[in-house]
């Protein structure tokens, strides 16, 4: 990426757009830690259009039947396996829980994108040295 700072991410079921392969559509699973603590839903797949890339997961947690829940967003460098229908995560559930909050309005920003990525301990995408890992581990 020439310019080396984070692009606009769109939601998959905003945009218009398919997985190309179904097995990796895991909006609707279960999100789960390591330790087998819930932390949510995938609520949507954040879309790095220009790359074609999704760079994140948008997962809903708490409230009742969507009404009081809370959004937020955590980098797909997190996901540990995709199995049984639940995608499990190396971030504990306090950790995302406490996460820097999702505001659609602030998410265009790459201050925003910048500081959750220094959060989780992961490194951007977009900075040099960026793994280019795939964005879903395969499922078992």
């Amino acid at each position: 990426m020439s310019d080396e700072r984070a692009r606009i991410l769109t939601g998959l079921s905003d945009s218009g757009r398919t997985v190309a392969d179904p097995a990796q559509d895991v909006r609707g699973l279960t999100v789960r830690d390591t330790s087998g603590e819930e932390l949510g839903k995938v609520a949507d797949l954040m879309v790095d259009a220009e790359a074609d890339q999704v760079r994140m997961l948008r997962i809903e947690h708490g409230g009742l039947l969507g009404i009081g829940a809370e959004t937020l967003l955590l980098p797909v460098e997190a996901v540990v396996t995709i199995a049984d229908d639940e995608v499990i995560v190396d971030q504990t559930r306090d950790r995302v829980a406490s996460a820097p909050a999702y505001e659609p309005e602030l998410a265009d920003q790459t201050g925003y994108y910048d500081n959750l990525y220094g959060y989780y301990g992961y490194t951007p995408y977009w900075a040099p040295g960026a793994g280019g890992q795939p964005w879903f581990p395969p499922r078992p």
